[in-house]
């Protein structure tokens, strides 16, 4: 007698790691940033800039090693993130050079400093450190649930962080910056990053508790009184911050945050109703004693009046460089933007944007954002844990909320926070931190694109054959 066995396994769907269309995007975006660069050049002196190589040496360098990296630790992440990245921090560098050879500018910070020093070079290097934690983020962290390790670890650092500038001089009336000798930090552009991996770990667990709802009112599912507990306490942080630092950026990015994540982990519209009562309730009660942020609500309200202009033309300068741009801009290098002054490169970066690639260019920089901001979602959603599920959905929301009040407050749909546009602006910490923020998106994606490994073969899936002679 002889026995024939055919065993059948089912293996796992083989998914395609993207890695080749994520390298043609990335020499597209590298592409796109090298052009407008020789394009600034050509406007403003009529020949090609004689740092262009240099400068696309450099893009090509930090991108090629980022995506090495990509390739080798994080097959299977999404194949947008980084481009998209990339694209957005090349333009940035392209637009603070370009208000580099402004000459209104550098006779404005001789005459204010004695010198002038460009912020282009600076850019550079900052992006080159931010690259760097990128790559270290991926080398290190092999695994986004091993952060949930360091919920209460990451509270007590956010809260150091949070509170460690008020130790400090303020800086155009905002304590956001720490000074260590020749350098400065801003500490909430990373403490967006760990509050996002406490929230996380705090909702994975009491999500359920925040979810319950005692009574309904108007068709609103209003929560248990005991239940508004961690919310107040959010709120009553945000609202320290704003007082003692006037730090009216952080205050609504650290407060948003924590509802969005409450609101996803918890499904209860009630949570969004809350947060928006009680975030305009302390806007409004701050601002009626806090001068700093009531001289920025009254240059939102009124930009063009005697008393706003007499202490700051910022604002209206920003609003007419977005009305001169038009439909289609005045083109690189053709701008005022300049007019703005310190801030032009930094809180006022979009005015550029506006004037010279008018709103055509201004919707196509937003969608990069929102294009971030969808894969950061849609990582959300593919993510197989439920911490990997709300980590990515906070720094997301984060990242959107950033975007958000830099850009409502630029063009006057909100009072100025004084934060920077992410990748656009010159700073080293907004650089650095949303390079981390990338990184760990990349993680969360390829951890939730992987295949899963084939299952051992069962007992059922043998087949036995028996055959007599």
């Amino acid at each position: 007698m002889s026995v024939v066995t055919n065993t059948t396994t089912i293996g796992a769907i083989d998914a395609p790691s993207r890695r080749n269309t994520e390298l043609a995007l990335l020499g597209f975006a590298i592409g796109i940033s090298v052009f407008a660069y020789a394009n600034v050049g050509l406007a403003m002196d009529g020949t090609l800039p004689s740092g262009m190589f240099g400068y696309g040496l450099g893009l090509v360098f930090l991108g090629g090693v980022a995506h090495l990296v990509v390739r080798r630790f994080a097959t299977y992440a999404d194949p947008l993130l980084l481009p998209l990245a990339t694209l957005l921090n090349g333009l940035g560098l392209v637009l603070i050079w370009r208000l580099d050879q402004s000459p209104r500018l550098i006779q404005r910070a001789e005459t204010l400093f004695g010198s002038f020093s460009p912020d282009a070079p600076k850019q550079l290097m900052y992006s080159a450190i931010g690259v760097a934690l990128f790559v270290a983020v991926l080398l290190i962290l092999k695994d986004h649930r091993i952060l949930q390790r360091y919920t209460y670890i990451s509270m007590v650092v956010a809260l150091v962080l949070l509170i460690l500038p008020m130790f400090f001089p303020a800086v155009n009336g905002a304590k956001i910056w720490v000074s260590l000798g020749p350098f400065s930090i801003q500490p909430g552009e990373f403490v967006k990053i760990i509050i996002a991996v406490f929230f996380s770990g705090y909702l994975m667990v009491k999500r359920d508790a925040l979810a319950l709802a005692s009574r309904r009112f108007m068709g609103i599912y209003l929560p248990r009184g005991r239940d508004l507990g961690p919310i107040l306490v959010i709120w009553g942080l945000s609202i320290l911050i704003l007082v003692f630092e006037t730090d009216l950026g952080t205050s609504l990015l650290f407060f948003g945050l924590f509802v969005i994540m409450l609101y996803v982990a918890t499904e209860r519209t009630s949570w969004i109703v809350f947060g928006l009562l009680m975030s305009a309730a302390g806007a409004v009660g701050v601002a009626t004693f806090e001068p700093h942020v009531q001289q920025r609500v009254n240059a939102w309200l009124e930009p063009f009046s005697d008393k706003t202009l007499q202490q700051t033309d910022q604002i209206a300068q920003s609003l007419m460089s977005f009305g001169s741009g038009g439909t289609l801009g005045a083109g690189w290098g053709q701008g005022n933007s300049d007019l703005i002054g310190f801030a032009a490169n930094a809180d006022f970066v979009l005015a550029t944007v506006g004037e010279e690639l008018g709103l055509a260019g201004m919707m196509a920089v937003l969608l990069l954002y929102g294009l971030i901001v969808e894969r950061g979602v849609r990582t959300a959603l593919a993510a197989r844990d439920p911490f990997g599920k709300l980590l990515a959905i906070g720094l997301s929301g984060a990242f959107a909320i950033q975007v958000f009040v830099v850009a409502g407050g630029v063009m006057g749909l909100i009072p100025l926070t004084g934060m920077t546009m992410p990748f656009l602006a010159a700073g080293g910490s907004s650089v650095i931190a949303n390079w981390a923020l990338i990184g760990i998106l990349i993680r969360i994606s390829d951890t939730a694109r992987r295949p899963a490994p084939a299952p051992a073969p069962s007992p059922d899936a043998e087949m036995t054959q028996v055959v007599r002679p």
